[in-house]
């Protein structure tokens, strides 16, 4: 009978390692995917139609990424995390409890996104030790889009 435990060369600790640093960056990942969308339905102001179209092509974005991040997560044979609860324990994005202007939305946004590469720059260490291409890779196209997109958002408060 097959195992049900991955058998790809990465050892049990070093993979539950990868997950944990995974699942951090989903949760991370995910919490701002709720805040973008949040302020793509509640900019107003003067540039409106320019966030409104910038956090929908930024949130977008981000329901893709979590989809990946969680199947990695899947194949080093752990289960990803899928709640609310379980995504406030891991995040390190904080949520808002006021209605910030579109001035705090993209100093928010840009926050969100440098912790967001920051987590995924956490993990990476982990990944290289193990030898795991495939998560480094995912690694690294994170970081690209994530420091692409905080460029854009500090270039609005420029």
């Amino acid at each position: 009978m097959p195992t049900t435990t991955p058998n790809i060369g990465i050892d049990e600790v070093a993979r539950q390692e990868i997950v944990d640093g995974l699942s951090r960056l989903l949760a991370d990942t995910y919490t701002l995917y709720l805040k973008t969308h949040n302020y793509h339905w509640n900019v107003t102001g003067p540039m409106f139609q320019t966030l409104h179209l910038m956090f929908e092509t930024q949130y977008n974005e981000l329901a893709l990424a979590v989809d990946l991040i969680a199947e990695r997560i899947r194949a080093l044979g752990a289960l990803a995390p899928a709640s609310y609860h379980e995504f406030a324990q891991l995040t390190s994005i904080l949520e808002d409890d006021d209605r910030p202007s579109a001035t705090q939305m993209i100093e928010r946004l840009l926050a969100g996104q440098e912790m967001v590469t920051r987590t995924a720059r956490s993990v990476f260490p982990a990944a290289d030790a193990a030898n795991d291409e495939p998560t480094a890779d995912l690694l690294t196209q994170r970081m690209q889009v994530h420091e692409k997109t905080a460029w854009m958002l500090r270039s609005l408060l420029a």
